[in-house]
Formats: structure tokens, sequence, C-alpha cells
């Protein structure tokens, strides 16, 4: 091999080391200059608005009595008509329509005894837009039919009826 072939190889070499040395004595150069601590990282506050309704939640029944199954909450045994399932219980909305709801609304309601009834729609904020019917109503099934105010947006809502200290919500449209 060629004298000059070897001191060219040694100056490749040597220059590459230099190289590799000078940029790693940077970057620790660099590590000095930064500052790494241990702190715990500050939770990042949520900007998405909370729903403030009172709407109660969902509770499957995965037992049924009637024995269908564990997750089967249909069950094979029948109701007769006019029973009502749980004496308890005060209110119970039957049926709105039409949903979606253009000019009136149609309330069905079953009351166990006489009570004040409060009826009331809600934006999704829960916050109270327009008081419907707040009145004293007699047991049994009763149906109540409302005119939607022309302020009354376009969109979502919810319908809260209040029977006592029972309350139920239900999601209506209005178009």
């Amino acid at each position: 091999m060629k004298l000059s072939t070897k001191i060219t190889l040694l100056l490749k070499l040597a220059c590459t080391l230099c190289i590799v040395l000078l940029c790693s004595v940077n970057s620790w150069a660099q590590t000095d200059s930064l500052k790494i601590g241990l702190k715990p990282r500050t939770k990042k506050v949520s900007r998405v608005p909370e729903i403030k309704a009172n709407i109660q939640p969902y509770k499957p029944s995965f037992l049924s009595i009637g024995g269908a199954g564990m997750f089967n909450t249909y069950s094979n045994t029948t109701k007769p008509a006019g029973v009502t399932v749980n004496k308890d219980k005060l209110l119970t909305i039957v049926k709105i329509y039409p949903n979606p709801v253009e000019d009136q609304l149609n309330i069905i309601l079953s009351l166990g005894k006489d009570t004040q009834v409060s009826i009331k729609i809600m934006d999704l904020l829960g916050n109270e837009v327009v008081t419907l019917s707040n009145e004293r109503l007699s047991a049994g099934e009763i149906t109540k039919s409302f005119t939607i105010p022309s302020r009354l947006n376009a969109g979502i809502y919810f319908l809260r009826v209040i029977a006592g200290s029972e309350s139920q919500v239900k999601r209506i449209s209005v178009l």
C-alpha cells in the first residue's frame, strides 16, 4: 500500500473520531444547561362544560325474576294490563308525543296519588328554559297538551316532570 493512501486513511479516521468526540462533548454541554427534575406534572384543567341536569342514570336489570336469564332483560311471562309493577312509584311518564315536536307537545302521565306536579323544559346544561305547568293533579292516568313557546329555538331539550319528591327526565327535540 502506498504511503499517501495510508496517510489519507489515517486522516479520515482521525477526522471521524474528532467529529464523534466533539458532537458528544457538545451534547454533554447541552444536558448541563437543561434542568431535569422529577417534579410531578401539573394536571391540565379541562375546558369542557359539565351538564348540571338532574338526570337519573340508566340502570339495567341484569337478573329478571321471570327466569329469562342473566343478561336477557326480557321475560317470558306477560304482565296483565292495568296492573302496575311498582306500587311505591308516584310518577310514571307513559308517553311523550310527537317527538320531535313543532307546535304542540302531548304528555301522558300516570300518578299514584293526588300531588303537586311541575313540568319544565330544560336546556342541555340543565338550565330551566320554560315552565309549562305547575299545578295539583289527581291520581290516575292524565293527558296534558302544551303549546311550545316561540322563543324556544330548535334543538335538543329535556322535559323534567316533578311530582312530590320524585322527578323524571325525558329528552325531546324541538324543530
